[in-house]
C-alpha cells in the first residue's frame, strides 16, 4: 500500500489466487475509510473480476488503485494493472459458459471503462459515480 490517507490508495498483489480476496477486502476497507461504503460492494465485485482476469492471463504482480480525482467530483476511478501488454477482449458469453462475463459486468455496472497501455503492461480502469 502506498497512500491511503489522501485521494489515492494503491496496492500491489502477487499473482496468486488469494489476491482476489485480499484486493476485495482492501477496496472495501478504503472505501469505508473515505465514507463511500455504498460503493463497496460494486467496486469490490468489479475489482474481483479484473484481478481474476489478470490472474488467468498474466504473470507477475497485479496493481489496484483507487482515485478520487479532485477535478471530477462525484467520480471514483478504479484501476487494475498487470504486466501483460495485450488489452482484454470483451466477448459475448453463451448461457452455458462458466466464464467470459467479467468485462460485460464491468461495462454494464460502471459509468465508463477502458484500457490503456503502460510501460510494464496495461491498466484496465472503470469509473463509478459517487452518490452525492
Amino acid at each position: 500500500m502506498i497512500d491511503t490517507e489522501g485521494d489515492c490508495a494503491e496496492w500491489t498483489f502477487p499473482a496468486d489466487p488469494g489476491a482476489v480476496r485480499t484486493a476485495r477486502s482492501a477496496v472495501r476497507g478504503q472505501l469505508r475509510g473515505w465514507e463511500l461504503d455504498s460503493l463497496g460492494d460494486i467496486a469490490a465485485l468489479l475489482v474481483s473480476e479484473l484481478v481474476t482476469n489478470a490472474l488467468r492471463h498474466a504473470t507477475g504482480p497485479i496493481g489496484v488503485r483507487l482515485v478520487r480525482p479532485a477535478g471530477l467530483e462525484g467520480v471514483l476511478l478504479v484501476e487494475v494493472s498487470d504486466p501483460l501488454p495485450d488489452p482484454p477482449r470483451e466477448r459475448v458469453a453463451l448461457p452455458d459458459d462458466e466464464s467470459g462475463r467479467g468485462l460485460q459486468l464491468v461495462a454494464s455496472s460502471s459509468r465508463r471503462w477502458g484500457t490503456r497501455p503502460g510501460d510494464n503492461g496495461k491498466t484496465v480502469w472503470f469509473e463509478l459515480a459517487v452518490p452525492g
